[in-house]
């Protein structure tokens, strides 16, 4: 993966907008690490191959970035993210890490379901 370029980001949003996509949005604080450390709120979130179409979206931010998506009813929105998988053109692949590398956040859009 690598750091965040915004400028190609907003171009893979702006390309998969008003298009049925299936979405991954995960967020955990570390649950599955709480116990070895019960100080530690775990809190996660999973939503995998939900289908998803959106009208708008942006990224924003200065890094780590923030990504909103205006769908017909409502928004998506996530914050964290620092990195994406370059390789990938059909599918948008994000991620957040922390300053151990550990995997925060991730947001996936794809044609395709993941």
């Amino acid at each position: 993966m690598q750091t965040i370029h915004p400028p190609e980001i907003q171009r893979m949003i702006d390309g998969l907008k008003d298009q049925d996509l299936y979405i991954h949005l995960e967020m955990t604080s570390g649950a599955y690490a709480a116990h070895r450390d019960a100080s530690r709120h775990p809190a996660a979130n999973f939503i995998s191959n939900a289908v998803i179409r959106y009208a708008s979206g942006s990224i924003q931010g200065s890094g780590p970035y923030r990504v909103g998506l205006k769908t017909e009813k409502g928004w998506i929105y996530t914050e964290g993210l620092t990195h994406y998988e370059e390789t990938e053109k059909e599918r948008l692949i994000m991620a957040g890490h922390d300053g151990e590398g550990k995997l925060v956040v991730a947001l996936q859009l794809s044609r395709e379901p993941f």
